[in-house]
């Protein structure tokens, strides 16, 4: 067996691969391209495609097929991006990964954190020399109702490392879970949204979700609250957000993730224009911090993502589930 990776980095990844060649005996080629008519054929022979967040749209997906790639293994946990319905048609099988969530719900807190306590501004204005205290104010984040809205594993861990901050926390899932339960009092939509002084995402992308926090949900919001975001960029309506923010309505917002991100996060656009008129304004408030889509980035979790590829590359290869059983 077999795998192209695409997007693959060198500087991170590559080492990973190597090793999991070794453990599940499955073959790798790489670029650090992004799929694109050029290169597709480099999978010609390969089982499987690797890819990170791309256009993996219906034409992108037949021409892996005519190259001969049987499955589409994703480094991410979101899936948003590759056209299923096609996939499906294709009879190209589908997989994404899990990893560790300790990274993603670390960042989530600190993110939260920088915002109450307006941690950005103050670095932003010391690095002027500006060490006044001026609109430096911030809040007492023990003080604050977290509201974690997807309790998931990210989620549930967000929950269960706030308990140690003496947050009140509240949740909001369509599925409630026990574990969740042990730290959070779940409540509905409008509940959460009415009770948060934050408000942290950690849903799926998908057609329920899409644009969740948007004009009605931030109206029902409590005046000064904070947004953030380290799950999907289609989860907020950025010019909603916008408003809100522009409005006095919102405190702030963290978004680690943003709408059409593609083609802008992991690019290197230094002295360019960049078309993307949300994200200059958003860039513009200084209670709004922009992280680019990093929250995973810890070595724990990019070995688990790499892994998470060549696994499901072998399940689907070998019809055998590994249960965590190395591969010998």
């Amino acid at each position: 067996m077999k795998i192209c990776f695409y997007a693959l980095r060198e500087y991170d990844e590559l080492q990973f691969c190597e090793q999991m060649r070794d453990k599940y005996g499955i073959d790798f080629v790489w670029t650090a391209d992004y799929p694109n008519d050029g290169n597709i054929s480099l999978a010609a022979g390969c089982d499987g495609m690797s890819c990170t967040p791309c256009d993996m749209s219906r034409k992108t997906l037949e021409a892996f097929h005519n190259v001969g790639v049987k499955y589409i293994l994703t480094r991410s946990i979101g899936y948003d991006h590759i056209d299923l319905v096609a996939a499906r048609e294709l009879g190209m099988k589908v997989d994404t990964v899990s990893y560790t969530p300790t990274g993603v719900a670390d960042y989530a807190i600190m993110l939260m954190l920088a915002c109450v306590r307006r941690f950005a501004h103050i670095l932003r204005r010391a690095d002027l020399q500006d060490y006044s205290l001026k609109n430096k104010l911030g809040r007492d984040f023990t003080a604050c109702t977290v509201g974690v809205m997807g309790t998931g594993r990210i989620g549930t861990t967000v929950l269960r490392h706030l308990s140690g901050f003496g947050c009140r926390l509240l949740a909001y899932d369509v599925r409630e879970n026990d574990e969740a339960k042990r730290y959070a009092e779940y409540t509905s939509l409008d509940g959460i949204l009415a009770e948060s002084d934050i408000i942290t995402l950690h849903m799926n992308a998908n057609d329920e979700n899409y644009h969740i926090i948007g004009h009605d949900a931030i109206r029902k919001m409590k005046p000064g609250a904070y947004v953030i975001n380290t799950a999907r960029g289609k989860l907020v309506d950025s010019e909603a957000l916008i408003a809100g923010i522009e409005s006095g309505k919102l405190g702030g917002a963290a978004l680690d993730v943003l709408e059409f991100e593609n083609g802008l996060y992991y690019y290197n656009r230094m002295g360019e224009v960049m078309v993307n008129q949300k994200l200059a304004i958003l860039r513009s408030f200084p209670n709004v911090i922009l992280s680019p889509h990093t929250a995973f980035y810890t070595a724990e979790d990019v070995c688990d993502m790499v892994e998470g590829n060549f696994r499901s590359c072998y399940e689907f290869g070998t019809g055998k589930k590994l249960h965590g059983v190395e591969v010998q």
